[in-house]
């Protein structure tokens, strides 16, 4: 696979100088920029002329990514795949083990896009990448982050970084008691 550099998928409006001290170590993706992302992302997709018949998630990072590239591609198929990096993430090439979640919707000759939110070392994608066209699968791969020192570099990336990234969806802590507290104060008698 060709890697294909994002030509329109650059920041505006967001510089080092406008950013508080403490956020020039980190990559910031709002829900706003977002929807940016993955609407350019699709279009590097369909640019080089591909269509997937399957937009694969990796759960979890992988979720909201492929959710929005399967509307902006117009794919009705998606389904998820859970890679275990119990091995440690920082160690390239070492393969996480996959675990499909439900029976596996690909088939051979399937255009199956592997789709995650960032390509650290590349270690995750590879994984999934391994197990999906072990069956005959044609398989590509995108994401929203790569790492310019990944292992394994994605078909597809909106932006490359070497920054600790910052994502909408994991940006805070899960909800627990925080959650039951304010259901209990907004409930009426």
């Amino acid at each position: 696979m060709n890697a294909v550099a994002p030509t329109s998928a650059r920041p505006t409006g967001i510089g080092p100088s406008r950013r508080p001290a403490d956020d020039l170590d980190r990559e910031i993706l709002t829900w706003e920029r977002f929807g940016t992302a993955v609407r350019q992302l699709a279009q590097q997709l369909a640019l080089s002329g591909y269509t997937p018949d399957l937009v694969l998630a990796i759960a979890r990072g992988g979720l909201p990514i492929a959710g929005g590239l399967a509307y902006a591609l117009g794919a009705q198929a998606v389904g998820t795949i859970t890679v275990d990096r119990a091995a440690g993430p920082d160690r390239c090439l070492d393969l996480p083990g996959v675990h499909p979640d439900g029976p596996p919707r690909w088939s051979p000759g399937m255009r199956v896009l592997v789709v995650d939110d960032i390509a650290t070392t590349g270690s995750t994608l590879e994984s999934a990448v391994a197990a999906v066209s072990a069956t005959g699968a044609q398989v590509r791969t995108a994401v929203l982050f790569a790492r310019p020192g990944s292992c394994v570099r994605p078909g597809y990336w909106w932006r490359e970084t070497d920054r600790r990234v910052e994502l909408p969806w994991s940006a805070l802590p899960p909800v627990g008691d925080a959650a039951v507290r304010f259901i209990d104060d907004t409930a009426t008698d």
